[in-house]
């Protein structure tokens, strides 16, 4: 079966060294049939689940390490800021929060380019191993400029993991599982981040350098890397593209005929369809992106402002709203590869941006007792977290596997060089504006731009890969 024109499908193959050793056959399918079962998982196998799950851990921790300095950086900065200085908090946790976000941008174009040329398991493998490092030496920082040091090398690293581990789910999986596979592998995000949460709310007791503990925790993930060595083989349809010499960008590319591989990112750019697809992701990118470390990383210190002001305490009332708002991440997640069969891509894309653009204001303008901000935060992780998941379900049907890592992590990560400035921005108009309220309000335009871009974009429902 062929999608498009001039990218011939490709059966997809993989053998786990396990299986073989075992005699089990755990054979991945092809991705490209055209008779799919009635059931979505029918034809998946326990070599199928075991990518999925590294995949998805790795995600996990991803998670728990962005969710973990959004929690900590309070704290962080009243132990690490000098007294006199301690006016200036929310700048400085700003400028941390952006410079991940840099460090993130910048490192994930480079993984994802480097997985198209090195493999995915590989690039899946460093990435892991840096992250975990990092985040354990942020532990150890002794004032601001250091602990935004780790932060940026952290950022480099947490980048590339997304793109690789998506790519291989996305080329192994079978193509009636795969939007419910993307849907699972990125809950484990809203996991990571429901687990920061409830980490915090345990550690917070101790003190004022339990911030500290939150960052060594994260250094566990290493440990993932002794089951991705041995439990996972390599995406065979990249290996496949690579060896076959197939350089195509979508569907509707031709192939070339130069038998030297082009740089990735250049022909991405230069194949007109690559070109638009990739830009009107990257706007869709920068809705998503911006509206979530611009508006909706502060709710949990908008909840605990709310309840202080109530005599209730706050830190422990944000501490309860960081576990509300993930966990309708979470299920924002798990639904998201059923609604997006559902609906259809086009129409789902649109779903999640006009729920962003509601939920804002729902949030910080319409909620006047602690139960209903606490209810209309559940709502708003489902929405503006959740809202990640079309990265997983929609970007590998856009493009070819030649460069399919390449435009994954681009769109993915190139937006947070805009997006960054997100935070920052935020945290210096907050007093400026009268609080987080009217920051969060003016952010929330930025959800136009995706419901603006979503009908442009193709409809790949149902569709194999291009290959």
């Amino acid at each position: 079966m062929k999608r498009g024109g001039g990218c011939g499908a490709q059966s997809v193959r993989v053998i786990s060294s396990s299986s073989i050793a075992s005699g089990e056959d755990e054979t991945m399918t092809d991705t490209t049939s055209a008779a799919a079962p009635s059931s979505w998982s029918a034809r998946l196998t326990p070599a199928h689940w075991r990518v999925l799950t590294a995949a998805f851990f790795g995600w996990v921790f991803d998670g728990y390490e962005t969710y973990a300095l959004i929690t900590v950086i309070g704290p962080a900065m009243v132990a690490l800021l000098p007294a006199p200085e301690r006016g200036h908090i929310h700048a400085a946790a700003g400028l941390a929060i952006a410079i991940t976000l840099l460090g993130w941008a910048a490192g994930g174009t480079v993984g994802g380019i480097a997985a198209d040329y090195v493999g995915r398991k590989r690039m899946l493998l460093i990435s892991v191993v840096g992250y975990s490092l990092f985040t354990g030496l942020t532990a150890f920082s002794t004032s601001v400029g250091m602990l935004v040091a780790f932060r940026f090398l952290t950022g480099l690293f947490l980048g590339s993991e997304w793109s690789t581990g998506n790519s291989l789910l996305a080329e192994t999986w079978p193509n009636e599982a795969r939007p419910k596979g993307a849907g699972f592998l990125q809950s484990g995000f809203g996991f990571g981040a429901f687990l920061a949460a409830a980490v915090w709310y345990l550690l917070r007791p101790l003190g004022p350098d339990a911030w500290r503990a939150m960052f060594l925790v994260g250094v566990l993930p290493g440990f993932l890397v002794l089951f991705l060595r041995r439990r996972i083989d390599d995406s065979e349809a990249w290996a496949r593209a690579v060896r076959e010499k197939r350089w195509a960008v979508t569907e509707n590319s031709g192939r070339l005929s130069q038998s030297a591989r082009p740089f990735t990112l250049f022909q991405l750019f230069a194949d007109p369809e690559g070109r638009r697809r990739t830009v009107l992701a990257c706007l869709m990118s920068i809705s998503t992106t911006m509206g979530w470390w611009g508006i909706a990383t502060w709710i949990p210190g908008f909840v605990g402002g709310f309840a202080a002001h109530h005599g209730l305490h706050g830190p422990y009332w944000a501490s309860v709203a960081g576990l509300v708002y993930t966990a309708g991440a979470v299920v924002g997640y798990l639904v998201s590869g059923f609604l997006a069969d559902w609906m259809g891509r086009r129409r789902y894309l649109v779903f999640l941006f006009v729920g962003g653009l509601v939920m804002t204001p729902a949030v910080y303008l319409w909620s006047h007792s602690l139960a209903t901000l606490l209810f209309a935060s559940w709502l708003n992780g489902f929405w503006t977290l959740g809202a990640f998941s079309w990265y997983a379900i929609y970007l590998p049907e856009l493009f070819a596997t030649n460069v399919r890592g390449t435009a994954s992590a681009f769109v993915f990560n190139a937006s947070r060089f805009i997006a960054f400035l997100g935070p920052l921005m935020a945290g210096e108009l907050i007093g400026a504006l009268g609080g987080l309220a009217h920051v969060a309000l003016a952010f929330s335009v930025i959800y136009v731009i995706g419901l603006i871009v979503a009908p442009f974009m193709p409809e790949t429902k149902g569709q194999p890969l291009p290959q």
